[in-house]
């Protein structure tokens, strides 16, 4: 018998169902292709249905996307030999206004680590604002190794510290409008008697009522002001530059501190210090002695290595107003107890200070200290001996970076540094600046005056790259 569609409500035939149930699927296809994913996604797995991986969306505070996909925030940028994020400086170039003929020299790097770095970073990012096509190959001063204080001796090249190779690739893969010479007399139309012009950046603006310390308030400024003395022959007293007649530049020394960092954004600033990379030698004998300092304190009973990093900065150089040795050793043993630590490994050039340091950290938080010294022997130990005083403080500055906590001395660069590197564990890339005169971001600690701001020198936390 068969039985005719009016015979069971709600039933329709094949023939009729068909064109209905097509419009139906087709309507769903559309909807779920074409609707934005957080409309579709959160409600069904649109990736299942089309046979694919679920593609992770893009974080909107990643690059944008002319500077790839990747935003290196998976980099630990605390390492001594982390990776070179590139797109940032790939930026700033990208922004800038060129000048043909222009180029900087940036040679007047003395000091220590903290210094050295911070000269250099500083003149190659007024370079890039200002346009200039030229950057000689930095050279760095020696120290007096029988007079610290003394800075200025023999100009030593580039790779004394740094690994040249390195430096070269990250700006011809991400600033390839800066051509970098060797020598002076390489650069085109330079002639027998190259004339160096000499200036300050911060005379490129009004600054009244500014302290002396202070940053350029006008670094927004500076390149446009900068470009307009360079091409007014009144003002400069020379013709505009060219790819025949260049000029060259080169800052007064004491130019440091003076670029407030956080203007170019975090990713800038968090990665512009990758472009000076150590050396092999000293990263391979720092990443030694780390080794070692980790061995040294599971063999004295911490089963997972941990120490702490203490910078004792008493040396004779140290300027008057710096916190003394007992402040210093005060403030380091109370954090030492607070935080369980039973071994240390302190850097100093001072070994009388270091010994003193050890003696009262054994009595007084019942805490073992060590020096590099201490933890190297054979070649590695020959190799240190040859090293200079501040090639041998690049040695400490690899092992504290890996301490589980660092201690260190306000105003002095090499602990400022040290602190800032550290800090960059936080957010990597896109890492906020250091909460100074606190107790910052759980991973450092620096004994110092922080009432005032240019007395105290906290200025050297915002015109420092980590």
């Amino acid at each position: 018998m068969v039985i005719g569609y009016q015979t069971l409500k709600g039933f329709m035939p094949r023939r009729n169902i068909f064109l209905p149930t097509l419009c139906i699927v087709l309507l769903i296809a559309v909807w779920a292709f074409r609707a934005p994913p957080s409309s579709v996604e959160k409600w069904i797995d649109t990736s299942a249905i089309r046979g694919a991986t679920p593609a992770k969306a893009p974080s909107s505070s990643g690059p944008p996307t002319q500077y790839g996909n990747g935003n290196g925030n998976d980099v630990d940028l605390s390492a001594p030999d982390a990776p070179f994020v590139g797109w940032p400086l790939r930026r700033v170039c990208d922004e800038a206004n060129w000048v043909e003929g222009l180029v900087y020299i940036c040679d007047n790097n003395s000091g220590g680590i903290g210094n050295i770095r911070n000269y250099i970073q500083t003149c190659i990012r007024y370079g890039i604002e200002a346009g200039a096509t030229g950057l000689l190959l930095p050279r760095i001063r020696k120290r007096n190794e029988t007079d610290l204080a003394d800075l200025f001796t023999d100009y030593l090249p580039f790779d004394y510290m740094f690994d040249e190779r390195h430096f070269r690739d990250a700006f011809a893969a991400n600033c390839p409008q800066i051509t970098l010479y060797d020598d002076i007399k390489d650069i085109p139309g330079v002639g027998s008697k190259p004339a160096v012009e000499h200036i300050t950046p911060k005379k490129f603006g009004n600054r009244d009522g500014c302290d002396w310390r202070d940053q350029n308030r006008h670094t927004d400024r500076f390149g446009d002001r900068f470009r307009k003395w360079l091409h007014d022959a009144k003002g400069s007293g020379r013709p505009a530059p060219s790819a025949t007649h260049p000029r060259l530049i080169r800052f007064d020394w004491g130019v440091l501190w003076d670029w407030l960092t956080y203007r170019d954004g975090p990713e800038f600033a968090n990665t512009f210090g990758g472009i000076l990379r150590f050396n092999d030698q000293l990263l391979r004998l720092g990443k030694a002695t780390l080794e070692n300092m980790h061995a040294f304190a599971r063999a004295n009973g911490v089963e997972d290595g941990r120490f702490l990093g203490v910078h004792l900065r008493t040396e004779s150089d140290a300027l008057g107003f710096w916190p003394t040795y007992n402040t210093q050793t005060d403030a380091y043993l109370k954090q030492a107890t607070k935080r369980g630590f039973e071994v240390a490994y302190i850097a100093t050039g001072d070994s009388l200070e270091a010994q003193n340091f050890a003696g009262a950290a054994i009595e007084l938080a019942q805490m073992r200290v060590v020096t590099k010294a201490d933890l190297l022997d054979d070649d590695d130990y020959a190799e240190l001996e040859s090293l200079t005083w501040d090639q041998q403080g690049v040695i400490d500055f690899i092992v504290l970076l890996g301490s589980d906590f660092f201690v260190g001395t306000m105003p002095s660069s090499f602990s400022v540094y040290m602190a800032m590197k550290r800090h960059l564990k936080t957010g990597g890339v896109y890492t906020r600046p250091y909460k100074v005169g606190t107790e910052g971001d759980g991973l450092s600690y620096l004994v110092g005056n922080y009432e005032k701001y240019w007395e105290g020198w906290l200025f050297m936390w915002d015109g420092m790259w980590p």
